[in-house]
């Protein structure tokens, strides 16, 4: 059975640097706040109020992660919606190269690490 499996930060950007996949899900008041990583998708996946709109998201997710055995690294504050969504990505949808960045951005910033602004 496949696992999510929980990257630290320097792998994370290692894999920027070799053009991984990388999905920021959070909104856009936290990528504001705090940025985001190097070449991140902004794709919110659940809104304040906890609610997802499963079917849009997966087809714009889909349009950039094209097969089932894609790795690519899905991206929140804390590392806690990651999980939810890469969980039921491996569980419902048969994905099985699911990493996402352990502690979030929060572990990222708190590194130091490059973010950027739009």
């Amino acid at each position: 059975m496949n696992t999510l499996i929980d990257l630290p930060t320097k792998s994370v950007e290692y894999m920027i640097n070799d053009n991984v996949i990388m999905i920021d899900i959070r909104r856009p008041e936290e990528w504001d706040y705090t940025g985001v990583v190097k070449n991140a998708y902004k794709m919110t996946f659940f809104d304040s109020f906890g609610n997802a709109d499963v079917p849009t998201w997966m087809n714009d997710f889909q349009k950039l992660v094209r097969s089932k055995d894609q790795t690519f690294v899905l991206i929140c504050a804390h590392a806690n919606r990651t999980r939810v969504l890469g969980e039921y990505l491996i569980s419902e949808h048969g994905y099985t190269n699911v990493t996402h960045l352990a502690g979030g951005m929060a572990a990222w910033t708190d590194e130091g690490r490059d973010v950027f602004f739009e």
